[in-house]
């Protein structure tokens, strides 16, 4: 069993140049995949006084640390795309699938990866919530940095996340909103709605 536990976190080191959109608050690089997955695992313990009752945050935890992972296979793509995203998905699922075969909790791996992107669990909702946040939050410290390169609108950000954050934690969406129309009087929003990625 070790040996296999090992041979999948040296090929989970690959989730490291994963570069996403969103820049890092403290060298303004862009983050890496594996960052994020920390930091949104970060946020949701942070948050598990509001979960929803029922919310098992260990497991959302456990989705969150391995909810990007496919993206070794696919790399990262924004989520205000709007096209490709079911074949990504399933190219995202065949790499889980690979990596942790070997394993001997593979299938609850897989099990916990699947309901993460199902998303009709509470425990997914919540996780969802907070991935959902996460490039949102980094977003608002920097002044829109990725909305604005990007040419996200505001309609089209609200649009995409408002769902998932209010269905998953109310009180999240809640205060986003409030800082999301804020940061639209600042002009920290995009011009470009339709561009695709």
């Amino acid at each position: 069993m070790i040996p296999a536990v090992v041979n999948l976190v040296r090929q989970l080191d690959a989730l490291k140049a994963v570069t996403r959109k969103t820049k890092n608050l403290v060298d303004g690089r862009y983050e890496n995949s594996a960052e994020h997955s920390w930091q949104i695992a970060m946020l949701a313990w942070g948050l598990a006084p509001i979960a929803p009752s029922g919310v098992d945050i260990q497991r959302v935890i456990q989705m969150l640390l391995l909810h990007d992972i496919g993206e070794i296979d696919t790399g990262d793509t924004i989520v205000y795309a709007e096209t490709g995203w079911e074949e990504r998905k399933a190219q995202e699922e065949a790499c889980v699938r690979r990596l942790f075969g070997a394993l001997p909790q593979g299938e609850q791996f897989v099990a916990l990866w699947l309901e993460f992107e199902a998303a009709t669990s509470p425990d997914a909702k919540f996780a969802h919530a907070a991935d959902r946040a996460m490039p949102v939050l980094l977003n608002l410290a920097n002044r829109g940095q990725s909305w604005v390169e990007n040419g996200i609108s505001f309609d089209r950000v609200v649009g995409r996340i408002r769902q998932p954050i209010e269905q998953g934690c109310p009180e999240l969406w809640a205060y986003l909103e409030a800082e999301l129309i804020a940061a639209q009087q600042q002009g920290w929003f995009g011009t470009q709605s339709t561009k695709e990625f």
